[in-house]
Formats: structure tokens, sequence, C-alpha cells
């Protein structure tokens, strides 16, 4: 999730428990009889859950107070990160268990996080999406810090260093071969009801530094124009790979993919938007998203739309229209990620100090009828409330509990 880093780049009430199947407590709203209301629950250095040092029942406890305050906010769909950093918060065979955990990657929790979150997610009502981030292997550059089992100190000629991290290198097949076996056997293990990758394909730029896959571009790259050209296509692959064994692997999962807000400047190409961000998908992270959409490899998009309205350079206003028009007849649904974390943050512009804006988006977004829904940012920030935000967008615009929008499991399932 780009959160403060890609989005500050691009401009240089009662606790509820019920079954899925309960119309009393999720039922259709005046407005909407389905939305898509998501919240992110971000696990990379404990952002939001779990908090370090808690026991196994401690982690349990806290995880099921974000499930019941989702709940609380008429929320219907939590976006857990089950794969922060090459790490699994399930017993996986391909990786370690995940250093969130216990401060210690590799060793056993005690317990089975995701079982247990897509077990109680469902008992409220909500859908579990599976959020899984491909390449990043550590926030650090030093493999010795990694278990000593790790597929990246096995295979080290599979991770390169950038930007003080460590990443694996999504040139070489083996590496997209790795990366989707061990997020498939989350969805082979659980009743996951999505797939989910954030904005993190190849890193974001950082100055004066070289992504230096060379060697992988010398023994595959030939056949492209440039290595800009070869980097869309190896990010197409893995997209386009993924999608067709979610759908071998477990009909009716869902494929989302929440990308950087801005696909390309209107300057840089005619088709892009009407902004004039520091940071585009297309050029910089290479993700042609524009092209998952129009080829249907993807199931849902969630635009990270993290700027107020009315900002010049990247105006919230003025994406929502081009992210509408991206999607109509195309079958994708469309789901604003919305930069809660901003509200009441003092750091932030004068628009997010007024509790009022994140309402306004979703009052504008409802203009658009191809805007299924929204997804916070994140689980810290809903618990927080700084200033009353998220308060004013379920009085605003949730009155009720609805039910997740479900033609994304019929788009996947056996035409005939």
């Amino acid at each position: 999730m780009a959160g403060a880093t890609g989005a500050a780049l691009a401009v240089t009430g009662t606790t509820g428990r019920a079954s899925a199947g309960d119309e009393s407590s999720v039922r259709a709203g005046p407005h909407r009889r389905q939305e898509f209301r998501g919240v992110w629950i971000a696990t990379v250095a404990n952002r939001d859950w779990p908090s370090a040092g808690l026991t196994a029942e401690g982690q349990r406890a806290e995880l099921l107070a974000h499930l019941d305050r989702a709940v609380e906010r008429r929320l219907n769909a939590v976006v857990l990160q089950v794969r922060p950093t090459a790490d699994a918060l399930w017993p996986s065979p391909y990786e370690p268990w995940a250093q969130c955990l216990t401060g210690t990657q590799g060793r056993d929790p005690g317990w089975d996080p995701l079982g247990t979150a897509v077990e109680e997610a469902h008992a409220r009502g909500l859908e579990l999406h599976a959020w899984f981030n491909p390449y990043r292997v550590a926030n650090h550059t030093d493999p010795g810090l990694l278990v000593a089992d790790h597929p990246a100190r096995l295979h080290p000629e599979w991770v390169l260093p950038y930007g003080g991290k460590l990443y694996y290198d999504p040139g070489l097949p083996e590496v997209r071969r790795f990366v989707q076996d061990a997020m498939l056997d989350a969805l082979r293990r659980y009743d996951i009801d999505a797939v989910h990758w954030d904005d993190y394909f190849y890193p974001y730029p950082v100055a004066g530094e070289v992504f230096a896959d060379d060697d992988a571009y010398a023994r595959y790259g030939g056949d492209f124009p440039d290595r800009a050209a070869w980097r869309r296509h190896n990010t197409d692959l893995l997209v386009s790979e993924m999608s067709a064994r979610i759908k071998e692997v477990k009909q009716g999962v869902a494929f989302g993919v929440s990308p950087f807000g801005v696909w390309r400047n209107v300057a840089t190409d005619p088709e892009g938007s009407d902004t004039d961000a520091g940071v585009q998908t297309y050029d910089d992270l290479y993700a042609d998203v524009r092209k998952w959409i129009r080829e249907g490899w993807i199931d849902y998009v969630v635009p990270q739309l993290y700027w107020n309205i009315g900002l010049p350079a990247v105006d919230y206003a003025k994406l929502l229209p081009w992210w509408d028009a991206l999607v109509q007849d195309t079958g994708v649904g469309l789901y604003i990620g919305e930069a809660l974390y901003k509200a009441g943050d003092p750091a932030q512009p004068a628009a997010w100090q007024d509790p009022g804006e994140l309402s306004r988006h979703l009052e504008l977004a409802a203009r658009y009828p191809t805007v299924g829904g929204h997804c916070f940012f994140a689980a810290t920030e809903v618990a927080t409330d700084r200033i009353g935000a998220m308060a004013a967008v379920v009085a605003d615009h949730y009155p009720t509990r609805v039910r997740p929008p479900k033609e994304r499991a019929q788009r996947a399932s056996p035409s005939g």
C-alpha cells in the first residue's frame, strides 16, 4: 500500500455478530442493496495488527476487535495483509512464519491467524480478502537477517537490493512462478473471498538508485523495444497468469488489485488523467492497470485516490471520472481507495483537517454509476478516528449494513 510513501511522491453502533445469511443484520440500505465497504488491515511492520509483543491470545483478541469494529462501522469486507514481506500469516510450506507475529521470522505463533480471520470474518457477515505483496522480501538489505531457510537465501540470484529494501526480481520466470505458488497455497487452504494485491510491483523509484536487473534483461529482454516495455510485460505475465491460476484452483474467488491512483498524466499520454502526479503507475511501477481491466484479468480494481477534492496537482474530483470511464462496460468492479489515514494528520493540507472531506468523496462518487464502493486505509484509523471523519462517512452514507457486490463471483464462474 502506497500510504504515506507513494502518495507523498505523487505531488513533488454496537458490536454485532451475524452469519453471512442473516438478513436482519446484513440488510439492504435505502440507497444501494450492494456496495463494497472495506478496510485494509496492514501487518507489515505491525502497522495495524498485531501490536508488537502480544501473546497468541492477545493477537487473536486484537484481531477480533478489528472485525467487530468493522461491523460497528457497517463495513462488509476486511482486506487483511497475509504476506507482508515474503513470509506468511498461515503455516505455509513455501515461506516462513511472518516476523510481525512474534518479532522473529519463522517462529510459530502458536495459532493460525489467517484461518481464524477467515472463520471469524464470515461469522460476522464480513468478506475476507487476503492481501499479498508479490515481490517485497524485506524492509532492509541484509539477507543474513532472514531466517536460514528463507527462499531468498536459498536462491540469492532471485533477490535485488533497492532503496534500502530487498525485492524478488520480477524479470525471472522462476520468481514469478514461485510467488504465485506461495500465494495460491493460501487460496487452497482457506475459504477466502478474494486475492488482493496492492500497488507494489516494481518498486517505487528512488532518486539516484538503479534497480539492477541487467542480468535478467540480458537473458529475457531481447524481443522488447526497451527495458520499460519488458518490465511491463513481466508484470502483465504476473497478473494474467495469476488470474488464470486462481480460477483453476477455486472458482468464485475474486482477484483484485489496488494500484496507485494515477495510471498516466495527460501530459504524458492524451488518454491519461488530468493530473500532474510525480509518479505514474504505467511508467514508474511498470503496471499497466488499464490493460488488465480491458483484458478482464482482474475482477475488481481499487485505485488509491489518496488526494483531497480540489488539490491542484492531483484532484480527487478529476480522477474519479477517469476511472469511471475506464471500467465502463468491462464488468470489472470499481471501488475507491480512501486515505482515512490523512484525516486529522497535522502534516496534511487544510482539506484533511475537515472531518467532512471523506464524506464528500463518497457523495461525489455516488454520481458515478460504476463506483461500487470504497475501501479505507487503514484499520488503525478506523479505530482511532482522529477527527471523526469515519464517523461522518458512516452517519452520512452507511445507514444500515449492506451486502458486498456479488457480480465478481458470477464473472469468475464458468459461462457454460
